[in-house]
């Protein structure tokens, strides 16, 4: 009797983060279904996103480098962004199977109009398809947002985690479309992930870990000021579990950081071997001088030339007098809190709330501390890069924050107070609420403190509120009420208003007293206006909105 007590005592216990139980049994099952319905939620938010949506300013040049990926093995078009976030949405180019043919020369702006508009090929067939891995990764990216957070704290953390990454608007709305910003996010929270597990098994994870920073690498440049951190993480994560004496764990440390690195440099060569064996390259642009540190920087690459013109070219970008719009404010150049007062327009109200009692929950919680050092290091080194660039354009330089910020406000519930939980799960509520009103305008989404989408315009613009996502809702809107009216239009986007059946003129090329009927402008170009265009705005009423990015006047 003694002995079965003692094997039963002896039997382990199976740990879900909620004290366990048997496999098959409810207790087992229904986090499964939270799961699903979560990501079946947020599939279904960004299928009818993708639908719905004409291309974005950016879209149509990503497709098209895809589809000359494609059929010419050239790595010449987009050079500023590595190839692999290009190569998923060349998955799904593909499968639309559009007619290119050989041998443009134009720029890269032209052969995505080329591809879309002018080869035969129907451009929302082809959108959807190019968005359509961008869609599938993105909700795989939430799975790891689910592991991670669980491995922090059990399943209930790890399931307001989900729910937090599946309802950010900024996630669907980016998630959405044929871009890289998610992807290399994704890749970046993949990455600190496998390098958390690497502390106990790091012959599997450290190498796996080394891929997929490696993929960030390959998908989207601006990851690079992680890199230093990613690498040093990696020393910890085999410091942690290395035996013997100083030097030698010292010395598997070292020998850790080195291979991840290595392995991260491989990944990117791969990728630009993937695209073209012989490494040809022809740039279509010319590729500008840097001087200084950072052409030393760019120099010191370990990467293929065509990747170190890509950084040449971005470093460029740098130094243009860009144009940017906060709060009614029109200024040149870029403003340093841009970012966090944008992050703090764009993001529910719940979700701010959790994010930051999971920061303090990971540095608070004893047990959550060395997590900490995983968790937020990355995060906010690309945080601080993003603030320091030239480019005041949106919140998807920081989309990265609510994946990795999902995952500490997962952590919320792990503190030991009553309170705790229910009031983790009525802000979750209330970030639900909040997303799905939004239902389907998250481009231009805003939380209730600063009056919802349909008041962004007011305080944001570009990849915020207008990203000329809306030109087929507004072709839509113009034969429903508008049919037989004179329409004048500024459009600023990629998609070409003609092909949706927009038969408009241009406001700006003839004397304002000329100008009636309908005039609709695009909240981008609104949000800046000088000169004659503001003063056609100023004597002209509003009397539509079109997906809370483009506003109708009468005149």
């Amino acid at each position: 009797m003694r002995g079965l007590v003692a094997a039963r005592a002896r039997k382990p216990v199976l740990d879900d983060g909620e004290g366990g139980s048997a496999p098959g049994s409810p207790g087992r099952r229904w986090p499964v279904l939270v799961v699903v319905l979560l990501l079946a939620q947020m599939a279904a938010a960004m299928v009818t996103t993708a639908v719905r949506q004409t291309p974005t300013i950016d879209e149509p040049v990503y497709a098209g480098t895809a589809a000359v990926y494609l059929e010419e093995h050239s790595l010449r078009f987009n050079p500023e962004h590595p190839p692999l976030g290009k190569l998923l949405i060349a998955a799904g180019v593909a499968v639309a199977d559009p007619h290119l043919g050989p041998g443009f020369d134009g720029d890269q702006s032209a052969l995505g109009r080329r591809l879309l508009y002018e080869s035969g090929n129907d451009p929302w067939r082809v959108m959807f398809w190019a968005r359509l891995p961008v869609i599938v990764l993105t909700l795989l990216f939430g799975l790891v947002v689910f592991a991670f957070a669980r491995e922090l704290a059990g399943i209930t953390g790890a399931l307001a985690a989900l729910a937090l990454y599946c309802l950010s608007p900024d996630v669907i709305a980016h998630g959405s479309l044929a871009t890289l910003d998610v992807p290399a996010a994704g890749f970046v929270l993949t990455s600190v992930w496998l390098l958390w597990r690497a502390r106990r098994r790091p012959r599997l994870h450290l190498p796996l870990a080394g891929a997929a920073f490696g993929a960030a690498l390959a998908t989207k440049m601006s990851v690079l000021p992680a890199a230093p951190v990613a690498v040093l993480t990696a020393a910890v994560a085999v410091w942690c579990v290395s035996t013997g004496g100083w030097w030698r764990r010292l010395g598997r440390a070292a020998a850790a950081a080195a291979a991840f690195a290595l392995i991260a440099v491989a990944v990117v060569w791969a990728v630009y071997l993937a695209v073209d064996p012989r490494l040809r390259w022809d740039p279509q642009q010319p590729v500008p001088v840097v001087r200084g540190l950072r052409g030393l920087f760019v120099e010191l690459l370990p990467f293929p030339e065509a990747y170190r013109d890509g950084m040449r070219v971005q470093f460029n970008l740098e130094y243009w007098a860009w144009e940017g719009f906060l709060f009614g404010r029109v200024y040149t150049g870029s403003l340093w809190y841009y970012l966090p007062v944008a992050l703090l327009v764009k993001t529910p109200l719940g979700m701010l709330v959790l994010w930051a009692a999971g920061a303090v929950a990971l540095v608070a919680v004893r047990r959550l501390r060395l997590a900490a050092a995983y968790l937020l290091p990355v995060p906010a080194v690309l945080l601080a890069a993003a603030m320091y660039g030239s480019r005041d354009f949106g919140t998807r330089y920081a989309v990265f924050l609510p994946m990795f910020l999902a995952v500490a406000a997962g952590c919320v519930p792990v503190v030991r107070r009553r309170w705790a939980p229910p009031v983790t799960a009525l802000l979750v509520a209330c970030v639900a609420v909040s997303s799905l009103r939004a239902f389907p305008y998250y481009l231009p989404y805003s939380n209730e403190a600063f009056g919802g989408p349909s008041q962004t315009r007011l305080r944001l613009h570009d990849s915020n509120v207008d990203w000329g996502q809306d030109l087929g809702r507004l072709a839509d809107r113009l034969r429903d009420r508008y049919r037989g009216e004179r329409i004048w239009l500024v459009y600023k986007g990629s998609g070409v208003p003609s092909y949706y059946g927009i038969d408009a003129e241009d406001p700006l090329r003839v004397p304002p007293e000329e100008v009636h009927g309908i005039l609709a402008v695009s909240d981008s170009a609104a949000a800046k206006a000088t000169g004659r265009l503001a003063e056609l705005i100023g004597s002209s009423r509003p009397v539509d909105d079109v997906g809370h990015s483009i506003t109708v006047y009468r005149r």
